[in-house]
């Protein structure tokens, strides 16, 4: 599903909705990256000419060959960020205008220099060092390479201590949407989630608000860390409309992990998959994005989306985290799955398209002049 309907009428809604997106507010953490986007060396010509490695298979093939001696591959920094999955998304949908409150690992005791821009539109705090990634971009997908010991230091007490505990909870309690990334980057993650549970949870009032989960690739992390998580995040679900996203591979990882059937890659095989996880979760929504399209399921319908056509991307890594900003930008708006996921391919679309975050302008011009 994805007509020029869908998509005028989504467009429609981001032309009226401006001001009201300014009164929405997310708080969002808990991780933070300086990320370096890297190609990787084929063959150079000489000092500023090479042909880069397309493929992560001819990547692969590379480093195979050297198994037994050795190799050198050359890497050429393309440009340096922010990154980090909250970062990346929490800097969206400050782009798209909400208000928005993060905290994480952005360098301590002093923040980054390349998360100053996002210091410009965000309240940002940060309670330790951040991690760094050289992400190695092919045309048909990335190798993250990272060092993730500085968010070791992303612990409750530590957050309490350097954020402070009453900031955390007001934020908690009050914004529309509040979102929990990167699990599988920080070891205490689920810690914090039994703390909130615990702490938190019970004392809420009003109406039912937006949790949002992406744990982030987690086939490094053991079943039962997983299965913890998991657990974790079905009981927040008592006290807000839970929305947990997952890329292609994740989606597979957790069927695994839930004892489930994860072969059939094909839309029909991965929508059937995601049914039942939906099913066991039992949580608002689970949505699923693979590269070309994406799908959710919520009250046990399947809604499925084609993304843009982006044949030369400007750069891939990031690309699932503005995603996630469009869909959660959908489901403030209460807009119906369609709509939601739309938003979500759109936002990322245009990112991958440009290498620069969308503007809610920016997201009807892409909608209203859909690559085809």
């Amino acid at each position: 599903m994805n007509t020029p309907e869908l998509r005028e009428r989504a467009a429609q809604t981001l032309d009226a909705s401006g001001e009201r997106v300014r009164q929405m507010s997310a708080f969002v953490g808990l991780d933070g990256f300086v990320d370096e986007i890297i190609h990787a060396v084929d063959t150079r010509k000489n000092a500023t000419e090479y042909t880069r490695l397309d493929t992560i298979t001819d990547f692969g093939e590379r480093i195979k060959e050297a198994a037994g001696r050795s190799t050198n591959i050359e890497f050429v920094r393309q440009k340096k960020k922010l990154g980090g999955n909250g970062p990346i998304m929490a800097n969206a949908l400050a782009t798209l205008g909400l208000k928005v409150t993060y905290v994480g690992a952005l360098g301590y005791p002093n923040v980054h220099s390349v998360f100053n821009s996002f210091c410009e539109r965000a309240e940002v705090h940060s309670v330790a060092e951040s991690g760094h990634t050289d992400a190695v971009e092919f045309l048909d997908g990335k190798v993250m390479l990272v060092k993730s010991d500085p968010l070791n230091d992303i612990t409750w007490a530590n957050v309490q201590e350097r954020f402070g505990r009453d900031h955390f909870e007001r934020a908690f309690r009050e914004s529309t949407l509040v979102s929990f990334v990167n699990w599988t980057m920080i070891p205490y993650m689920s810690d914090i989630w039994d703390a909130l549970l615990v702490e938190f949870c019970p004392g809420l009032k009003g109406l039912r608000r937006r949790l949002f989960f992406d744990l982030a690739d987690p086939q490094k992390r053991s079943f039962n860390d997983i299965q913890r998580a998991l657990k974790l995040i079905t009981k927040f679900q008592e006290h807000f409309d839970v929305t947990l996203g997952l890329n292609e591979k994740e989606a597979c990882e957790i069927a695994e992990v839930m004892g489930l059937e994860h072969d059939d890659r094909s839309p029909d095989g991965l929508s059937k998959m995601g049914r039942e996880l939906y099913l066991q979760l039992k949580i608002d929504s689970l949505v699923i994005h693979p590269v070309t399209y994406a799908f959710t399921i919520r009250n046990n319908d399947v809604t499925m989306v084609s993304g843009p056509k982006i044949t030369t991307p400007l750069i891939t890594t990031g690309a699932g985290d503005h995603f996630n900003s469009g869909f959660c930008l959908g489901q403030l708006l209460g807009l119906d799955n369609a709509a939601c996921v739309l938003l979500g391919v759109a936002t990322s679309g245009y990112y991958v398209k440009t290498a620069q975050t969308p503007t809610l302008s920016d997201l009807t011009g892409l909608l209203r002049n859909w690559p085809s």
